[in-house]
């Protein structure tokens, strides 16, 4: 009975700091809701999180793009109803049709994404869309939510601060990319895009086309496949028309900016596609042009190139290998240095060599909350730089897959294959036609080394429809192709 008391009372404090500090007026919207994080809070969340994005994605180098698309997000952001956060906007080199936002103003545009616009309107668009996300404050909404829900767990955290730790910023931050906003979120997002549009005196009547496009790309890669701002969004067909009836009640300038023909060459040269000189497989093989090694993952594994390392899994989701660089000058001390982490038990590294390279192995265990891992790492000295392979699994699996990591490290080598070696990232070559044509027409003459229906959609036209003389329109040259 004194316990359920206490519980009882620990409610009640809770509930009395909910409704004093957590009732907020919505920025973007008017409405009053619920809400735990401050706007400082907002702002450092941010702030922490971005070196993390950056590290995930890189951003795209390009000055003059990075500066374009910062123009265009600063001015729809001063006349926002939060123009005094921090904003940020960076277009990360990253070839998926995506774009996302932080709390704290810190909005991200992928270079894949871009390739698809065929107007700075369409832009802006969805610079405007992720900035509604930040004035309505949907992912601090998201997270006050989250932690509403906690607070039954954790009632008692107030009094333990090792708890309440987690509660805070440091975990806050590191749950913001995983972060989903609801299919009201993003209507709402919509609408506040669309608000930023007519405020920048932008033609809206782009918008749509936006949609219209994310429908298609999404229907031509399968579902969900290479296109992530569609994961938790509405069916662009229905935004669509959504937006598309909005647009039937806001008047538009006759003056309103679409700026085709300056945001088609601005893409001029753009990356299409996977950098293949950040690395690539063929078949099971990986090479890595720029740094001219090359590595054999295990048959049958599922693979993934990022930009932090390779990671490969096995068919039955048991086993993992790893290929990362490490910090240290040399394989021996990187080893070492692996030995000694806490909750790693590992044996005596064993200097070697691979392929005639230094290198240095040993293998280890470590425990987790479920079960205890076994593994093996090896470290290996080449092009001046030390390359981490790991490979673990769990303690009951080590039997099987111990000579499988061996086999696939020891197949590390430098690259000297001259195709691989060659191989250029597909880009974006902007052409005026001298005269109407049609797609296909213009794919004979103007061969790309993608299908005509993928010049369909990032150009957004028919392959059967007459192109007025004079328009600008996409091709995708580059190569030799890997």
């Amino acid at each position: 009975m004194r316990s359920q008391i206490g519980s009882f009372r620990g409610w009640a404090s809770i509930a009395a700091i909910a409704t004093l500090a957590g009732c907020a007026v919505n920025p973007a919207t008017g409405a009053r809701e619920f809400m735990l994080v401050s706007e400082s809070q907002e702002i450092q969340m941010g702030a922490q999180s971005d070196p993390a994005v950056i590290a995930q994605f890189g951003l795209y180098p390009d000055s003059s793009i990075q500066q374009y698309v910062r123009g265009i997000g600063d001015g729809l952001a001063a006349r926002s109803e939060r123009p005094q956060l921090p904003w940020t906007f960076r277009v990360v080199d990253d070839p998926l049709v995506n774009a996302f936002a932080l709390p704290g103003g810190y909005i991200y545009i992928t270079r894949g994404i871009m390739g698809y616009f065929n107007s700075e309107a369409e832009l802006v668009s969805v610079v405007g869309h992720e900035i509604g996300h930040v004035t309505a404050r949907h992912s601090a909404h998201q997270m006050s939510q989250q932690q509403l829900a906690q607070i039954g767990l954790v009632a008692g955290a107030v009094l333990v601060p090792e708890v309440q730790e987690y509660l805070g910023i440091g975990a806050a931050a590191l749950q913001l990319l995983f972060l989903k906003f609801s299919r009201d979120d993003e209507r709402e997002a919509d609408d506040l895009g669309l608000r930023y549009m007519v405020r920048g005196d932008y033609d809206a009547r782009e918008m749509p086309k936006v949609f219209a496009m994310l429908g298609r790309v999404s229907a031509a890669s399968g579902a969900e496949r290479g296109l992530s701002w569609l994961s938790t969004h509405p069916e662009p067909e229905d935004r669509e028309q959504r937006i598309a009836e909005r647009l039937d009640t806001i008047p538009v300038s006759p003056s309103a900016t679409v700026n085709r023909d300056g945001y088609m060459l601005r893409l001029h040269d753009m990356k299409y596609g996977v950098d293949p000189r950040e690395g690539f497989f063929r078949e099971q093989r990986f090479l890595h042009p720029d740094l001219r090694f090359r590595m054999d993952f295990p048959a049958g594994w599922n693979t993934r190139n990022m930009k932090q390392g390779v990671v490969g899994q096995s068919p039955q989701e048991d086993a993992i290998l790893q290929l990362t660089l490490a910090q240290e000058a040399s394989a021996l001390a990187a080893a070492q240095s692996f030995a000694v982490q806490e909750g790693v038990t590992a044996a005596s590294p064993q200097s070697h060599d691979v392929n005639g390279y230094p290198a240095a192995s040993l293998s280890f265990a470590a425990a987790t909350e479920q079960l205890t891992l076994r593994g093996l790492a090896t470290y290996i000295e080449y092009g001046g730089l030390v390359y981490q392979l790991l490979g673990f699994t769990p303690e009951a699996s080590w039997g099987t897959y111990d000579g499988v990591f061996r086999q696939s490290f020891s197949s590390f080598d430098r690259l000297t294959d001259a195709s691989a070696l060659a191989v250029q990232p597909l880009r974006f070559s902007i052409i005026r036609l001298d005269r109407a044509m049609t797609l296909a027409q213009f794919n004979q003459r103007y061969r790309s080394q993608v299908p005509v229906e993928t010049l369909a959609l990032l150009n957004g036209v028919d392959i059967g429809a007459t192109i007025p003389r004079g328009t600008l329109v996409k091709r995708v040259v580059g190569g030799p192709l890997p």
